[in-house]
């Protein structure tokens, strides 16, 4: 009965595992259905949206990028270390492609800036008449305002790492992870003067993900069920770069505006949302936080706090609309020695009403 309670078991296994096969053998044929699909001409990540959501800018501005390139030296780990490094080489074209996304510049051709020089000459000596040593009629390159420097400036294996798994009687579970960092740093140079007018470092997480089960048990003499099954998760490690660069080009575009280094074209940034997180982003990750003003303990240092002339000399408060950097404060008289005062959070909306005594 032993036995034969070992075999029935030895069974039940045999059925599960080749039934989880035949799920993961349908998860990779639906994988591969996805491989045979159209090339994707877009990746919907969550900066690029955002990118894309930016305010309008008063007018493009004409940028140059000689290079946007590896700088961190790190290959992948072995056996493809010799062969292949741990980010692209092609930064500089995903930075052309954000500044193009983002509407508020416009990339001028600079890494190939020799091929360009070549086919200007091409074009110049096919105009007939022009070998005598006459100019073509060719019109000036465009020149740039501002010059985007940079590049990938660092990556870190392994920053963080785990794992939980469990067996029991030979069956056993397991699941591990890893994490990486990309650090992408952009900064603008004045073309006429040279100084350096901005720079932003942006980092992003590289996730990776194994999930792994199987089976190692004797059902019976010289019977042995053995079974695996898992699958990974790595994230692509350009659209990390990609993303980290989206980033970059946001915060450049909002830390200009902050800097009056350019403008909007309606001068509506403050009601923007992607503004908003961008330029103050605890302010941002934190809407419901209470009302700044409540800090306060008396009217008298509420009102000094906000440098508003809202009390005359008598010691009146004065009522009506007030507006400060971040509140818009309005008071009103409701009779019997008292007002009403409601402040209003211009970056949260958060409002908050009381009372006072209208003499103070």
């Amino acid at each position: 009965m032993i036995r034969s309670g070992a075999g029935l078991l030895g069974l039940a296994f045999t059925l599960l595992v080749l039934s989880g096969c035949s799920m993961f053998g349908d998860s990779i044929d639906s994988y591969h259905g996805e491989g045979m699909s159209k090339s994707a001409w877009g990746i919907d990540t969550e900066s690029h949206s955002d990118l894309l959501a930016l305010p309008l800018p008063g007018g493009r501005i004409s940028v140059s990028v000689y290079g946007f390139r590896d700088q961190t030296g790190q290959y992948k780990p072995s056996p493809a270390s010799t062969f292949s490094t741990a980010v692209t080489q092609g930064a500089g074209s995903l930075l052309v492609k954000a500044l193009w996304d983002s509407r508020w510049f416009t990339p001028l051709e600079r890494e190939g800036l020799q091929n360009l020089l070549t086919e200007r000459k091409i074009v110049r000596a096919s105009i007939p008449g022009n070998g005598n040593g006459g100019e073509a009629d060719i019109p000036q390159l465009a020149s740039a305002n501002i010059i985007l420097e940079g590049g990938i400036v660092g990556y870190d294996s392994n920053i963080k790492t785990g794992g939980i798994g469990a067996k029991y009687f030979g069956i056993g579970i397991s699941e591990s992870y890893r994490v990486d960092q990309v650090t992408v740093n952009l900064r603008a140079v004045d073309t006429l003067s040279g100084r350096v007018i901005n720079t932003v470092t942006t980092t992003k997480t590289v996730y990776s993900k194994q999930v792994s089960s199987g089976v190692f048990r004797f059902i019976k003499f010289k019977r042995l069920l053995e079974a695996e099954a898992g699958y990974s998760t790595n994230e692509p490690g350009q659209i990390a770069v990609m993303d980290a660069i989206e980033t970059a080009v946001i915060r450049l575009i909002v830390t200009g505006i902050e800097q009056k280094h350019w403008n909007t074209a309606q001068g509506d940034e403050s009601r923007n949302p992607v503004y908003l997180y961008y330029a103050d982003k605890k302010l941002a990750n934190k809407p419901n936080k209470p009302n700044k003003l409540k800090k306060y303990d008396s009217p008298n240092n509420l009102f000094s706090s906000l440098k508003m002339n809202m009390i005359d000399g008598q010691g009146n408060v004065i009522p009506g609309r007030y507006e400060s950097d971040e509140f818009v404060v309005l008071v009103e008289s409701i009779g019997g020695g008292m007002a009403s005062v409601t402040t209003t959070d211009k970056f949260t909306g958060v409002s908050e009403s009381f009372k006072i005594s209208s003499v103070l």
